[in-house]
């Protein structure tokens, strides 16, 4: 007896001295549980507080297959695929996965359903529930790709989501407690919590309701001309702040796994086009601010101009025209802007779109944002010194074509683009962003003397005379652009634009309107005018801008008038 006790006393020594410590943290292993914590991810809202993108409580229904008896699997899945509206094949795959602990059911569910199916514990054993965040999108699709979202780790996926990922996911905690071999946690022990930080909040400068009729505007005419997709914008011109981004079709947020993901990004940012016609206000504020030529100033204009090995033609044969300046930029003569443009040579031509922005990006941050093609004028091809006058020879984004207006509207200075008009600090405070950067770009005169072309444009003896308001100045400029597709390897459809701001006099809001290969007309004056001037209307009437009163000055259009 003696020695068989030693015996049990030389094992307790080894197990509770020699080994102690070993099979204490073995024993906590099996015992201490880590869960991390969520964060509970912040809110993107509109310019007034609107929730865009926002998150609720949710809960995260799972199985213990090992849990479940073979016998009681089918009825286990019957019942959680009533409850969850999922197929029961799904459920039962899970719970035959034996070897498993731990499956999940569904990632996110209404606090509601998670109650019902917990309720009914006893009959459904081996299922269980977590507390879980879900994102919600009121607006459905309402800014869809501008908005982006959220993966089902919570992650941000595209958009703005994936952009202030960061800010917006906070840092999640951790708890580890004790629990006993059936989960449940074991009084008295200790339990380690390492809390989350939520996230914080994104307000942007968008406002919802302009937004809205920005979107169902584009949307609309893209149906209607059986178009491929469109883009709209709406600037705040003193400040640069992008008011409202819409894009058609849009993604809708509710659904976005169901869209492929060469539908989830932002065109008006990532989508590049040649801008036609509504370039034509920077050739001319290179041969205004040369000195080359004046508003007065007139053009003897044929039909067509020969341009190294090509002959390039306006939109329509006319004889010989004695044009002004002016005229030629209402008119929107390709053969007046080229003859315009020689007077002022590529080098400043080139600089002129470089100080226009061309060639770089805007600067929101955007994902995806492009900066376009502005080739290096010393390699201008003979044809290439001509097109790229009117437009036809480098390309931009909507947003870059949105920014040169703004430009004119605002007295020759631009503002970079600005989509965030601040985010919540940890303590919950607002903080808004730095203001846009200004940058002179063109004289005060030359802008204003552009901007009473851009008038004439709208008025009856101009193209963009759709997109006239009644009781407002408005200023603006067609574009119609043969538009290059890699499905036919060439020029095979069209971009047709329409870009302007209101009122004339006194700009507060740039309205820009894109449509990329309609098949139902595609002059800029007679597709996306009519989009430009539903939201701009919609957009003047919601901020209540009221008409300045002014009446337009007298342009010259034709010699001799």
């Amino acid at each position: 007896m003696t020695f068989v006790l030693s015996i049990f006393a030389g094992r307790l020594v080894q197990l509770q001295g020699l080994d102690s410590k070993v099979y204490a943290a073995e024993a906590a292993e099996q015992r201490v549980r880590g869960e991390k914590l969520t964060a509970r991810r912040g809110s993107i809202t509109d310019v007034n507080g609107h929730e865009l993108a926002l998150t609720l409580e949710a809960r995260e229904i799972f199985v213990d297959p090992s849990e479940v008896a073979p016998a009681d699997r089918d009825r286990v899945a019957t019942a959680l695929a009533k409850e969850l509206n999922l197929p029961k094949e799904q459920i039962a795959a899970k719970l035959g996965n034996v070897a498993s602990r731990y499956q999940q059911v569904a990632a996110a569910v209404e606090p509601s359903v998670a109650q019902r199916i917990m309720e009914h514990k006893p009959r459904l054993k081996g299922v269980g529930s977590k507390h879980r965040y879900r994102r919600d999108y009121p607006g459905g699709d309402l800014a869809g790709t501008l908005l982006g979202f959220v993966g089902d780790d919570g992650t941000g996926l595209s958009g703005l989501e994936n952009t202030y990922n960061g800010l917006l996911a906070g840092r999640d905690g951790e708890q580890f407690i004790e629990t006993g071999r059936e989960g449940q946690r074991i009084p008295m022990t200790r339990s380690t919590l390492k809390t989350p930080v939520e996230g914080r909040d994104v307000r942007l400068t968008v406002e919802r309701d302009i937004q809205w009729a920005a979107q169902k505007a584009i949307t609309d005419q893209v149906k209607a001309t059986g178009a491929r997709t469109g883009s709209a914008i709406v600037i705040d011109v003193p400040t640069g702040q992008v008011v409202a981004m819409a894009n058609a079709p849009e993604l809708d947020l509710k659904n976005w796994e169901k869209t492929a993901p060469e539908d989830w990004v932002n065109r008006s940012v990532t989508d590049v086009f040649e801008p036609g016609s509504t370039n034509k206000v920077i050739t001319a504020a290179a041969a205004l601010e040369s000195g080359a030529v004046r508003p007065e100033t007139v053009f003897k204009v044929p039909d067509n101009i020969t341009c190294a090995d090509r002959v390039l033609r306006d939109s329509h044969p006319h004889p010989v025209e004695r044009l002004t300046f002016s005229g030629v930029v209402a008119t929107s003569s390709n053969v007046g802007t080229i003859l315009a443009s020689q007077r002022v040579g590529d080098e400043k031509l080139h600089a002129m779109l470089e100080r226009f922005g061309f060639g770089a990006k805007p600067g929101t941050g955007l994902l995806g944002e492009e900066a376009g093609l502005l080739p290096d004028w010393k390699k201008w091809s003979g044809s290439q010194r001509c097109t790229i006058a009117y437009g036809q020879g480098v390309s931009v984004t909507a947003l870059q074509t949105a920014s040169v207006y703004q430009t004119i509207a605002n007295g020759g200075v631009r503002v970079t683009p600005q989509i965030v008009a601040g985010t919540t600090a940890e303590n919950g405070a607002f903080v808004p962003s730095p203001a846009g950067k200004q940058t002179r770009v063109v004289s005060e005169r030359t802008a204003r003397e552009i901007s009473g072309m851009l008038e004439a444009a709208v008025s009856d003896e101009g193209t963009g005379n759709l997109a006239a308001i009644d009781g407002y100045r408005v200023a603006g400029k067609t574009g119609t652009a043969m538009r290059y597709d890699p499905k036919c390897q060439g020029y095979c459809g069209y971009t047709s634009t329409f870009v302007g701001f209101a009122p004339a006099d006194k700009p507060r809001l740039v309205v820009l309107a894109v449509i990329q290969d309609p098949h139902k007309g595609y002059y800029g004056g007679e597709i996306a005018a009519p989009v430009f001037k539903k939201v701009m209307t919609f957009a003047l009437k919601s901020k209540k801008i009221p008409p300045t009163g002014t009446t337009a000055a007298s342009v010259r259009i034709r010699a001799g008038e």
